[in-house]
């Protein structure tokens, strides 16, 4: 077995944090903490909550990640410092313990690394997601509904906020469509990748044959917008559907017309929105998600631009990005970065980071190249 090179191992790992160190610009992010610190201190901060909250969740997110970049770093200095006292004292233990702690490193900076890549107009946003059946008939709405768990379980796993804003139950099994918002920093330019059509091949559960199916489902992904985002909406433009909410199998789950649905005539972008218990909230719920929609319109000027930030999603044959194979054997393949990994439970369950981390790098390379 070939001896480890220590040496070169630390030397790699320092030349990508100290990298990673210069992108994110620690100085300027210590200089808006104590900024934001100044913020939180004022005794009329929480006056203005939308503000107050604006800077408490931003002040948290710097803390966090400076807490994290430094962590990094104090861990490389003292794994540097126990190779150099088991070298000279010939401790094989300590050696074998300082190689787990560089592998441990390794895969801690090489995570971080990718959210260096995250650097888009919009990709530091919270995201809204949303989900579409396609081709399939049973089997797309229910797959539908597994990815809607996917994604909510990678985000549980994460510790990241869920918001659901509308669900639209098939007659049959799963969901016609859900949206839901994922919040989090950094989850727009994290999940956008995900956007795209989505294949799931397996013995069909709906067919009494035990034939094997194919169907798709559809992910979008749009950034939650800010206050100070240029768009505008004429009242005149909006058309207001209002009806009762609905649950799984068509059940009235409402007395009254709470659920709204706004047609952006222009476009004919449709959201809907029946999570609130009111006509307003739900109304003011459903232009939140509406605005991100028509900035991702107003955003894309050719249709190759819309493509790449809706991801143009068909859900159909020809045009999917990520296959979901259960049988004849168990594979879940990225077509576009080509990781692929067997274990297709762990990745319905939300384990998903890989495939999101080699998408991320994917778009880097070509957008660069």
């Amino acid at each position: 077995m070939a001896a480890v090179d220590f040496s070169e191992l630390i030397k790699d790992l320092d030349t990508t944090l100290t990298s990673i160190e210069k992108v994110l610009d620690l100085p300027k992010m210590q200089a808006e903490i104590d900024e934001l610190q100044e913020q939180v201190g004022a005794p009329d901060l929480w006056d203005d909550q939308t503000n107050a909250q604006r800077v408490t969740g931003r002040l948290s997110v710097l803390q966090a990640e400076v807490e994290r970049v430094e962590g990094l770093r104090a861990r490389l200095d003292d794994v540097e410092v126990l190779v150099e006292l088991s070298q000279e004292e010939g401790d094989p233990d300590s050696l074998a313990e300082a190689e787990s702690e560089i592998r441990r490193l390794r895969a801690l900076v090489e995570s971080l690394e990718v959210r260096t890549l995250l650097s888009g107009e919009y990709d530091e946003r919270e995201a809204i997601v949303t989900i579409r059946s396609g081709a399939g008939g049973d089997d797309a709405t229910d797959f539908a509904e597994m990815l809607q768990r996917m994604y909510t379980r990678w985000a549980e796993r994460h510790k990241y906020g869920i918001e659901i804003y509308d669900t639209s139950w098939a007659e049959g099994a799963g969901i016609k469509s859900s949206t839901f918002a994922i919040r989090a920093p950094y989850a727009y330019g994290t999940l956008s990748v995900e956007s795209g059509t989505h294949r799931l091949v397996r013995i069909s559960p709906f067919d009494n044959q035990g034939r094997r199916q194919t169907s798709f489902a559809a992910v979008e992904v749009v950034p939650v917008l800010e206050q100070t985002d240029e768009i505008d909406i004429p009242e005149e433009e909006i058309r207001v559907d209002v009806y009762r909410s609905s649950g799984p199998g068509g059940q009235s789950v409402n007395t009254t017309d709470s659920a709204v649905r706004l047609t952006h005539i222009p476009t004919g972008t449709v959201v809907s929105c029946q999570n609130e218990k009111s006509q307003l909230q739900n109304k003011a719920s459903a232009m939140v998600i509406l605005r991100a929609k028509l900035l991702a319109l107003k955003k894309a000027e050719e249709r190759a631009e819309l493509d790449e930030l809706r991801g143009d999603v068909q859900a159909s044959w020809g045009d999917q990005m990520r296959n979901y194979v259960l049988n004849p054997y168990q594979l879940v393949k990225d077509l576009r970065t080509e990781y692929e990994t067997g274990n297709t439970q762990a990745v319905l369950d939300g384990e998903i980071d890989e495939f999101i981390e080699a998408g991320i790098r994917w778009r880097r390379e070509s957008q660069t190249a």
